[in-house]
């Protein structure tokens, strides 16, 4: 299949990923009077549609790849089965109208769902026609021991040979999906950014603020270790100050940002759930920060000679 450099190919009336067709559809076994409803449609030329892009079958069969045996049939998402109501959908009748012609339709097979335009929302639900005159978008899959770039240069030269008057263009599918999450890509990286200087700039005051603190109660610290304080006891007086402190700012700040990530997930209908973890593994990497930023200048003043300064008091 084009010299060995692909496993897979297909035509469609549009790629999966941006589906924007829709069908009205007239009847359907157990609709309700004046009920509407609308699928989103793709119409295909084979069978290996569906196995180009992946997507399994929950029940039923494949188009034949013959016009005479498929023209009159239709396959449905799981979406599409459960907005109909349909309880036994296999070789169930819908009707509806294209090209100014009434058409009923059998249901031969049903999908699993596959996320295609909004990719926040729920799959909509959808049909897909086996119509070869509506075909023109080709989706191809690489063989899996071909490379990219490969794949392309020879894909190009067919093109080239046999449609010469036409340019090469092609898209990734991946690619193209992910530009749909492009503006949360953006915002996740200028939260980090602005996340890594926030750290740093905190860090920082901690640092003169841990020294402040430190010269402040150096006559203490002498005197303590006149009476045999160690070094790990006065790491401890100076330190314990300032973890106590960011430990409650943790745990006033993690019911707040509990509440914005969920009200943020709650934008999208296939979503992650929260742990607790993630509130308390934040907790853990801020005290661990907090005590390496104040520990230097506490083990610093610990480590200094201070018996002299009770001394000159």
């Amino acid at each position: 299949m084009a010299s060995g450099v692909l496993s897979n190919v297909t035509r469609s009336l549009n790629p999966q990923t941006n589906p924007e067709e829709k069908l009205r559809i007239d009847n359907w076994p157990g609709r309700l009077p004046d009920e509407p409803l609308a699928l989103a449609v793709n119409a295909v030329d084979d069978s290996d549609y569906f196995r180009t892009l992946g997507i399994g079958f929950v029940s039923g069969d494949d188009f034949k790849g013959n016009e005479k045996a498929d023209s009159n049939s239709v396959i449905l998402n799981e979406t599409a089965v459960t907005r109909m109501r349909l309880k036994q959908p296999l070789n169930q009748c819908v009707d509806c109208s294209f090209h100014g012609t009434a058409h009923r339709l059998r249901i031969i097979g049903v999908v699993k769902d596959a996320l295609a335009q909004n990719p926040f929302g729920a799959a909509e639900p959808g049909m897909f026609l086996y119509q070869p005159t509506w075909s023109w978008q080709y989706t191809m899959r690489p063989a899996p021991m071909v490379s990219t770039s490969v794949a392309l240069a020879k894909l190009k030269a067919i093109c080239e040979k046999f449609a010469p008057d036409k340019p090469f263009a092609y898209s990734f599918a991946d690619e193209t999906y992910a530009s749909k999450f492009a503006m949360e890509v953006l915002i996740g990286r200028l939260a980090g950014i602005f996340g890594a200087l926030a750290i740093f700039i905190s860090c920082l005051g901690l640092f003169g603020l841990a020294a402040y603190t430190a010269e402040q109660r150096i006559r203490e610290i002498g005197i303590r270790k006149v009476l045999g304080a160690t070094v790990s006891q006065v790491l401890l007086l100076l330190s314990s100050d300032f973890i106590v402190l960011v430990g409650i700012s943790c745990l006033i700040a993690a019911p707040v940002a509990c509440y914005f990530l969920h009200q943020w997930l709650a934008g999208y209908y296939y979503r992650v759930t929260m742990s607790e973890l993630v509130f308390v593994a934040a907790a853990l990497v801020a005290l661990v920060i907090t005590a390496i930023t104040v520990g230097f200048q506490s083990v610093k003043a610990a480590l200094t000679n201070l018996v002299s300064n009770p001394r000159s008091e």
